[in-house]
């Protein structure tokens, strides 16, 4: 990767659109270099991102996998990374005892190994360099029993609480973990997770991912743990706190069961 000694490096995964594409616009509007990663075509998000003045590498990977994960570290090319927006993510929906097992550890891979793993290969030079900026993208999804996306819930409930976990552990070493939690908002994630019959991936309202993705931007900036995007999931966390978790399990089926989108149901 060419070296750029006046900006610093940003690397964002789960680049190619939504939440991380609004990121690497961020990341290239406020100075950085990037170096995009996805397991989708980058050709279009390079392209815009080269526009704002950003040198830009991109490499497409399966960051379910150690060796995605490699790849795009390796385009580095020993450059310094100073902020580290690990936003790569699946969904899945359905009834887990429905779905293929092989879908289900992708989703597992993605969103926990692989994150983890990529965290902890770039956490470990913030650290000896003593400084750097890692945002994680987790969910509010993690703080709900999931019916019906199951998996996905459960795997967003772990990213929620590692990303507190290592910012507690990196206190004054320089490094600062943030954690963004996002609610429903409007990207591919409904129609590659298979749930465009249910009432939230028909959902009208959805956030603006740009949005969200510098509600995200802006905590990282700041050093700020955790961030929520939107008051209404604000509100939906403080429930989540309080309600007993079968009344959860409940409200989530209406949203998420498939062909929900087709009946009249209440969320009471």
């Amino acid at each position: 990767m060419q070296t750029t000694d006046l900006r610093p490096l940003a690397v964002v995964t789960g680049a190619s659109s939504g939440i991380g594409f609004q990121l690497a616009l961020l990341a290239a509007r406020n100075g950085f270099d990037l170096l995009i990663g996805a397991d989708e075509p980058l050709g279009q998000a390079e392209t815009e991102l080269h526009v704002l003045g950003a040198n830009v590498v991109s490499v497409r990977a399966d960051f379910a996998t150690r060796d995605g994960v490699d790849a795009l570290l390796a385009a580095a090319e020993g450059r310094p990374i100073d902020a580290l927006f690990a936003n790569a993510g699946h969904g899945l929906g359905r009834g887990f005892l429905d779905q293929d097992f092989h879908d289900v550890q992708h989703v597992i891979n993605t969103n926990i190994t692989g994150t983890i793993y990529l965290v902890q290969c770039v956490g470990r030079e913030m650290r000896k360099a003593g400084q750097g900026r890692i945002l994680i993208t987790g969910s509010i999804a993690g703080f709900q029993p999931g019916s019906f996306q199951a998996v996905y819930n459960g795997s967003k409930a772990f990213i929620d609480s590692f990303a507190m976990a290592l910012r507690n552990e990196l206190k004054g070493t320089g490094v600062s973990v943030s954690c963004l939690m996002p609610g429903v908002t409007d990207t591919h994630f409904f129609a590659r997770a298979d749930m465009l019959d249910t009432r939230i991936g028909q959902q009208s309202d959805k956030a603006d991912p740009a949005e969200v993705a510098k509600t995200g931007f802006d905590a990282m900036m700041k050093g700020e743990s955790g961030v929520i995007a939107g008051w209404r999931n604000k509100m939906q966390v403080a429930l989540s706190r309080v309600m007993p978790a079968p009344k959860l399990a409940e409200q989530h089926r209406k949203l998420a069961e498939p062909g929900s989108a087709e009946r009249k149901t209440t969320l009471s």
